[in-house]
């Protein structure tokens, strides 16, 4: 079956892409196009050619996966479809509906006359991918639309409607309606008028101040680079090469940027991250045409913190949502916090007031658990503790209708023990937040060993319905993100009490692109709750490893952020981390103590032992089958725990480096004596000796 429809209105050939779901530029799909040019050129009674998409989308631009392929260049690749288009001796006019993006904007700015629905969304969306347009896009766009709105497009890579760019000359028409009738129209009047087709090559860029104009553009977007990422200033070099230089000149201009970035590490990890977040949506045992059920209210026991985040996630989307806590008294202090944390953003100018009392309305506080038997999913975001997560999930499994789906917040507790203290096991999961919990995008959701494929797919749509990425994790001791930080934060100590500062510490892995160092994000969360996990740890496995400089500093009455002195020290209402004498005085004592001396470590070492025992623990856990694959792992990391972007996650990380650079670093670590690294995972050891990535 083709991809372009071929049909004949009078003289003109009407040629419509037809790729779901948004017409991306396939082999296939070019080969099916070449081939409907070329039938349309050598027709003798067509006289002119209308390109057309859909109604969702013109075109879309490249098939991601394609990119660095062989088949992204085999021919007939965009330069040939292109080349036969802006050649035509018949005028060729893009009919633009819908989407119209990076490579299918190329084809339209090739076109000689382009017609737009207004609401038409036009963008070149490369940078997003640390890369630029590749296929004429720097060199015609100046040409039709001035300077100012060609960096616009392609700095920024957000959509703007066509309706917007009626000021330029970018579209020879903008319509309401009757789309491919008005393409075929303008065809026609070019036809009847006996005017040669009108080239974008051949226009010139007029602008009097253009060098003044684009230095200042160079000047704003350097400070903003990050990780070796140069898409910006190559896309201005690009665009300043079609003021002041042959249209020639400029597309090989072009071609050599984009080739150079498309290699470059940085634009390797954003197409590693756009290729992660659509995987991850497939899940194991889960068909795409898994049944959903239906969410239309929400509970969630726990009107604390975390609570009114998870409130608010789903109140932005327009789900009401029941609020239980146990006194009147939490539950009205619950409902204010979710109403001041609204008002702050409608003083930030991003919520009207009137959305806000919308928002509001929609949220409702109780103390009786008979009070939320209807609701369609229920959230448990209570305290910390197996017994009191026992407490809810009976109460829960005595009033909640049939159907409902139960979820515990856990950040690391046994699911399958939560949903054991149920008599519907198959209803249970868990959804386990990031706080705050309406802004952060990760949702770790955890799959028990007798959650239902529908539960667990009803689940993933609902997160995506209120913008979180959804990664699902087996059930282990702290899922993926926390069991992973776990062996992150025990390498930061084990640095501590053999010589490096805290401050170092933060330093190495901050400038390496983290965030937040270790210590000075365990001071934003609160040393209590390292401390209480710990303790945890101690008690259930007489072999876990002690932190008694960790524990000393709390007991010490240090409990970071939340009252001024952790790690660090703070000035009230700043979050500036300061050193603490106080801090240093102890790690002295602790050496004292013990007899040794401090030893030395540089900036490199901190590194590597702290990213690769994420990575270590990251292949086991691939391993035990807990994460379903590398990519997942990255998107938690990316998105829950300040990983640096540009590294596409710790996974694709090692990967650049080379899992056999990162086994034998592993393997050094652990012969200076550091028994509490984990011996390299077999999966790893395995995967570098056959020189396959991880997934």
């Amino acid at each position: 079956m083709t991809l372009v429809r071929y049909e004949q209105i009078r003289h003109i050939a009407v040629l419509s892409l037809n790729n779901p779901p948004v017409n991306a530029l396939a082999y296939e799909l070019r080969r099916d196009l070449a081939a409907a040019l070329d039938r349309a050129l050598t027709d003798a009674c067509v006289q002119g050619i209308v390109l057309a998409g859909t109604d969702k989308a013109f075109c879309a631009g490249a098939d991601i996966p394609e990119l660095g392929t062989p088949k992204a260049a085999q021919d007939p690749n965009i330069f040939t479809l292109i080349r036969e288009i802006e050649n035509s001796r018949k005028p060729v006019v893009a009919a633009i509906a819908g989407i119209c993006m990076g490579g299918g904007l190329e084809i339209a700015l090739a076109c000689h006359y382009r017609v737009a629905l207004s609401d038409a969304q036009i963008a070149f969306p490369e940078i997003k991918l640390g890369l630029m347009p590749g296929a004429g896009g720097t060199q015609r766009l100046p040409r039709l639309t001035g300077l100012q709105w060609a960096l616009n497009l392609m700095l920024t890579g957000e959509a703007v409607r066509a309706e917007r760019l009626m000021d330029t000359a970018l579209f020879d028409r903008v319509v309401a309606s009757n789309l491919v009738e008005q393409a075929c129209a303008v065809a026609m009047e070019v036809v009847d008028a006996g005017v040669p087709p009108r080239r974008t090559c051949d226009l010139k860029v007029d602008e009097p101040y253009a060098q003044s104009f684009l230095q200042v553009a160079r000047n704003t977007v350097r400070p903003k680079l990050k990780g070796g990422d140069t898409a910006a200033l190559r896309v201005i070099d690009a665009v300043a090469a079609s003021v002041d230089k042959p249209f020639e000149d400029g597309l090989r201009l072009e071609r050599e940027a984009f080739a150079t970035l498309e290699q470059a590490p940085y634009s390797r990890a954003m197409r590693h991250i756009f290729r992660a977040e659509r995987l991850a949506s497939k899940v194991d045992g889960v068909p795409s045409h898994t049944p959903v059920r239906d969410i239309r209210r929400v509970a969630i026991i726990g009107a604390g913190t975390m609570g009114g985040g998870i409130a608010m996630a789903f109140l932005n989307v327009g789900i009401p949502v029941i609020l239980l806590d146990r006194s009147d008294a939490d539950v009205e202090r619950g409902l204010a916090n979710v109403r001041r944390n609204y008002e702050a953003t409608v003083q930030r100018g991003r919520l009207t007031a009137e959305a806000m009392e919308q928002r509001m309305a929609q949220l409702t506080g109780v103390t009786e658990y008979s009070a939320i038997a209807d609701a369609d999913l229920v959230i448990e975001a209570v305290f910390e503790n197996m017994d009191v997560k026992e407490d809810v999930f009976k109460k829960l499994d005595a009033v909640m209708k049939p159907g409902a789906i139960l979820a515990s917040n856990t950040s690391r507790l046994d699911v399958d023990r939560i949903a054991a203290f149920t008599q519907r096991p198959a209803d249970v999961l868990g959804m386990h937040f990031f706080s705050p919990a309406n802004v952060m995008k990760l949702l770790e959701v955890v799959r028990g060993a007798q959650t239902a494929p529908d539960v667990l797919n009803t689940v993933m749509q609902l997160a995506r319905r209120i913008g979180k990425v959804a990664i699902v994790s087996g059930v282990c001791d702290g899922f993926i993100g926390n069991r992973m930080i776990t062996f992150y934060l025990e390498q930061s100590m084990v640095l501590l009490e053999e010589g490096a500062s805290p401050q170092q510490i933060d330093r190495a892995l901050e400038k390496w692109g983290m965030a937040m160092g270790p210590f000075r994000m365990s001071d934003l969360a609160g040393l209590d709750i390292g401390y209480t996990i710990r303790q945890r740890q101690y008690a259930e496995d007489a072999h876990a490893r002690r932190s008694p400089l960790a524990d000393k500093v709390f007991e010490a009455g240090r409990l970071g952020q939340k009252n001024g002195k952790g790690w660090y020290k703070y000035v009230p209402g700043q979050r500036n981390a300061l050193r603490d004498p106080e801090v240093d005085a102890l790690i002295a004592e602790h050496f004292a103590s013990a007899g040794r001396t401090p030893r030395t470590f540089s900036d490199e070492e901190i590194v590597e032992r702290c990213i690769y025992a994420l990575v270590n623990e990251g292949a086991y856990i691939m391993q035990e089958g807990i994460a379903a694959r590398a990519s997942d792992i990255d998107l938690v990391y990316l998105h829950g725990y300040g990983f640096p972007r540009w590294r596409g996650g710790p996974m694709m990380a090692a990967q650049t480096v080379g899992l056999s650079s990162v086994v034998r670093a592993i393997q050094r670590i652990r012969s200076r004596g550091d028994s509490w690294f984990k011996e390299p995972a077999p999966l790893l050891v395995q995967r570098a000796e056959q020189n396959l990535g991880l997934d």
